[in-house]
């Protein structure tokens, strides 16, 4: 059981002012696996002020000294490797290898990342006789998912670290722990006190707290859109900057010439990979209608690749994380039943042999109309909306036509369509023939999937604002 009831403020483990606390569930088990304490508005604002107390010494040290701090990180949270598999497996209900592969390795990246940037980047430049500062942006507010509970956290810290921006952070209740041992890892590191604070508890107290706290200069949110127009309402009591990496109704577009085996296996993994549950993936399916037969058939064909069970062992695919997110899940596939899209494989209930856990039955539908609301609306589950078209125009006018900018796929061979289309889809970031990622690439959305950029240098920037300085000659 793991039962950590005490935020980390300044530096130090410390009791919450109020006594409420909330239960931490292993989805694929139903099993209450720990306790964190519901943080008052008192636990926020002593985090703030020993944010705000470090920010003027931490904000002006030297880029190298910012490069190592970052490199020692890195090399701390790999000591934690196992430790961090091991609890990210258990709340999340991740399978153990993508626990590893992707969870791990996507903060270790980020981390890394952060540092090469900081090698080759000014703070200073030249433009004429005018001088162009970037001033560290202040107090950070971080206010991260739970669907990645090392990747979305680590990317906005190291951003943040990296530009000289102290933090307050309030990760996920449902994934808290992975947050939690981060700041054992900042301690090992050498992080000075006050640079990095987190306090658990819900969104309604936190959540807004941090959105509209007056000592907090910027808030960085991962989540639903819905909650980030509450962050963009909050927040403008106070007039801070807002960035936003929300949902997404991503397209895969498969292109006359692929491979079908390559594009049943890409729409395949996007809906398998976490169990559907990742903002960027790639969920409805865009396929030429005179393949419609050979695509299906591979697409069933292709279906034991992505065994669903118990994340301890050999699959691909684990549970959702909560009850909530499973009967959301379910009452889209029952929407998308009733709407008169073909039901390939999948649909309501649990898995043969899963009747514990919050297990469902990766799903997929053909014959969807993109005006249907499982095309329209983000499910964040293990189901496929399979869309056919006709000509290539057709296919980028449908990938657009969604309130949603986050992602887009394509698969083929010529390379002018392959152009075409990734030119043409109207979102953050393309991904080509599975190509692999790229942690300097900026990461966000157009339209409702959200405002700003992470990774890279660009995440970086999100944290910095420029100061011009004219008539210095020096």
């Amino acid at each position: 059981m793991r039962d950590y009831l005490k935020h980390y403020i300044n530096g130090e483990w410390v009791e919450s002012t109020g006594s409420e606390t909330m239960e931490v569930i292993n989805p694929a088990t139903e099993e209450v696996i720990g306790h964190i304490s519901a943080g008052t508005k008192e636990d926020l604002d002593r985090a703030v002020k020993a944010a705000r107390a470090a920010f003027p010494s931490f904000s002006q040290t030297t880029k190298e000294y910012r490069i190592e701090l970052l490199e020692k990180i890195a090399e701390e949270y790999a000591k934690r490797k196992d430790e961090l598999i091991e609890i990210i497996t258990e709340e999340l209900g991740s399978p153990r290898k993508i626990s590893k592969n992707v969870h791990y390795n996507m903060g270790y990246a980020h981390f890394k990342q952060a540092a090469k940037e900081l090698k080759d980047f000014s703070f200073t430049e030249k433009r004429g006789k005018t001088t162009i500062v970037k001033d560290s942006i202040g107090v950070s507010g971080l206010i991260t998912p739970w669907n990645f509970p090392t990747n979305q956290t680590v990317t906005k810290i190291a951003s943040a670290f990296a530009a000289g921006s102290t933090v307050v952070l309030k990760p996920a209740s449902m994934t808290p722990f992975a947050a939690m041992l981060l700041a054992e890892v900042f301690e090992a590191a050498g992080l000075p006190k006050g640079v990095f604070n987190l306090v658990n508890g819900s969104g309604s107290v936190i959540g807004n707290g941090i959105s509209e706290h007056p000592d907090i200069d910027f808030v960085s949110f991962t989540g639903s859109d819905g909650v980030g127009q509450t962050v963009m309402e909050k927040a403008a009591k106070t007039i801070k900057k807002v960035a936003l990496e929300l949902g997404g109704k991503s397209p895969v577009v498969v292109l006359e010439d692929a491979d079908m085996n390559k594009a049943a296996k890409a729409a395949l993994s996007n809906i398998a990979m976490n169990t559907g549950q990742v903002c960027s993936a790639g969920t409805r399916v865009l396929v030429p209608r005179k393949l419609k037969e050979q695509f299906e058939e591979a697409v069933l064909n292709n279906l034991k690749k992505f065994p669903v069970g118990d994340p301890q062992g050999e699959v691909f695919t684990g549970p959702l994380v909560s009850q909530k997110q499973w009967d959301t899940v379910q009452g889209y596939i029952e929407k998308g039943i009733s709407e008169g899209a073909t039901l390939l494989t999948g649909g309501t209930g649990k898995p043969e042999g899963l009747d514990k856990g919050y297990f469902a039955k990766p799903t997929v539908f053909t014959d969807v109309k993109n005006d249907m609301v499982i095309a329209q609306e983000e499910i964040f589950g293990p189901v496929s909306c399979v869309i056919y078209y006709d000509t290539l125009d057709e296919a980028i006018e449908i990938a657009n036509d969604t309130e949603f900018g986050l992602s887009g796929y394509v698969v083929g061979e010529d390379s002018e369509a392959l152009q075409k289309v990734a030119l043409g889809i109207r979102a953050g970031q393309i991904t080509v023939n599975n190509a692999p990622q790229d942690f300097g690439a900026p990461f966000g959305g157009f339209k409702k999937s959200g405002i700003g950029r992470e990774w890279g240098l660009y995440g970086i920037e999100e944290y910095l604002e420029p100061k011009a300085i004219m008539g210095l000659e020096k």
